[in-house]
C-alpha cells in the first residue's frame, strides 16, 4: 500500500513562492546534515544531502513538511511518501523507518517538523466547540495530506520567527494553534480529532500505545492492558492494529529492540545485558529478533553503525 497520489502535480505560483522561502530559511539555518532544534518550541529543521536508509525510530506525534526533496516513510509493510506537495502527519507514537533518495549536496532534503502535543488538540477542541469533524472508523495513525496555501503560510510564519526572537513568546503559541486548527479541519483531520476525544475508541487505543511506551520491558498481558484502557480484548487488538499496522505484542517487540540498540550504542552495554534490561529472558531469542529487525546480529549491527558515524 502506498500513498503516491498528487506527487506529480506542480505547485501553483503562490505555493511555490512560499516553498522557496521556507527552503531558504532551512538552508541558511542548517549548515550540515542532521536535525536541529530551533528557538521556537517543538519546531525542528533537517537537512540531508546523501541517499540513505534511516534506522527504525519511535516517531512521536508530529507534522512534517518538506520544503525540498522527497522522503519515504515505512510503517510495517506500508509505504508513505511526502514532498513539497504533501505533508505527513504522525498522530500517535509508532515505530517507523524512512529513507531519502536522489539527493545531492547541491539539492539536499530540506524539511521542518512540528511536534504535536495531543493535549493541545484536546484544549483546542474544548475551546472551539464543535468543529464539524466527522467520526470515522479507526485508520492509521500516520497519513499524507495535500498541502494548501493556508497551511504552508502558517508554517512559514512560524518558521520566520527564528529571525525575530523577541516575537516568539507572544506569536508562536498563536500560530501553533492555527496550524493545529487547520490540521483538524483538513480532509483527514478526524484522525487527530478522534485521538484527542477521551470517549472515543481511538483515544483509548492511543492510551494503550502510551502505556506500552512506558512499560515495554514488562510482560504484556493483553487482558490487563484492555482493562486499563476500558476496551474489550478483541476491540483493543483490532483497533490497535488498524492504527499502528501491528499487534500490541509486535509493537512492544519493536520498542524493546530499539531501546536495546540505543543502550548498546549510547551506553556501551553488552548485548545480553541490554536484552535483559528491555525484558528478554533468552539471549538467543533477543539475538534472533534483533537480527530480524535490524538485518544483522547485535555485534555486527553495532560495528556497522559505528563505522558509518
Amino acid at each position: 500500500m502506498s500513498s503516491l497520489e498528487h506527487l506529480e502535480a506542480p505547485l501553483d505560483a503562490e505555493l511555490e513562492k512560499q516553498r522557496a522561502e521556507l527552503a531558504a530559511i532551512i538552508d541558511r539555518s542548517t549548515s550540515e546534515d542532521g536535525t536541529y532544534a530551533t528557538a521556537v518550541d517543538a519546531l525542528f529543521m533537517s537537512r540531508h544531502s546523501r541517499t540513505h536508509q534511516f534506522a527504525p525510530v519511535l516517531a512521536q506525534p508530529a507534522l512534517c513538511i518538506m520544503a525540498q526533496g522527497r522522503k519515504e516513510v515505512r510503517l510495517a509493510d506500508e509505504c508513505f511518501n511526502y514532498d513539497p506537495l504533501n505533508y505527513l502527519v504522525v498522530s500517535v507514537s509508532m515505530p517507523l523507518t524512512g529513507r531519502v533518495v536522489n539527493v545531492t549536496s547541491e539539492e539536499p532534503i530540506l524539511a521542518v517538523r512540528l511536534d504535536i502535543d495531543p493535549a493541545e488538540i484536546s484544549a483546542l477542541i474544548a475551546d472551539a466547540g464543535p468543529l464539524g469533524v466527522p467520526t470515522r472508523p479507526t485508520g492509521r495513525g500516520l497519513y499524507v495530506e495535500r498541502l494548501d496555501a493556508p497551511m504552508l503560510d502558517a508554517v512559514l510564519r512560524l518558521t520566520r520567527l527564528i529571525d525575530t526572537p523577541k516575537d516568539i513568546a507572544m506569536l508562536a503559541p498563536l500560530i501553533r494553534r492555527e496550524i493545529l486548527y487547520r490540521l483538524l479541519r483538513s480532509k483527514q483531520g478526524h484522525r487527530l480529532y478522534e485521538i484527542a476525544v477521551a470517549s472515543s475508541q481511538s483515544h483509548r487505543v492511543s492510551q494503550a500505545v502510551k502505556w506500552l511506551n512506558g512499560h515495554y520491558e514488562q510482560p504484556l498481558r493483553i487482558d490487563e492492558l484492555a482493562k486499563e484502557v476500558n476496551l474489550s480484548v478483541s476491540t483493543l487488538h483490532h483497533r490497535f492494529k488498524a492504527m499502528t499496522a501491528m499487534s500490541p505484542l509486535q509493537y512492544q517487540k519493536q520498542l524493546r529492540l530499539q531501546e536495546a540498540r540505543r543502550l548498546m550504542l549510547a551506553e556501551g552495554i553488552e548485548a545480553s545485558a541490554a536484552g535483559y534490561r528491555v525484558g528478554y529472558e533468552s539471549p538467543s531469542q533477543f539475538s534472533r529478533e534483533y537480527s530480524r529487525l535490524f538485518g544483522a546480529p547485535p555485534s555486527r549491527d553495532l560495528a556497522r553503525l559505528r563505522m558509518s558515524v
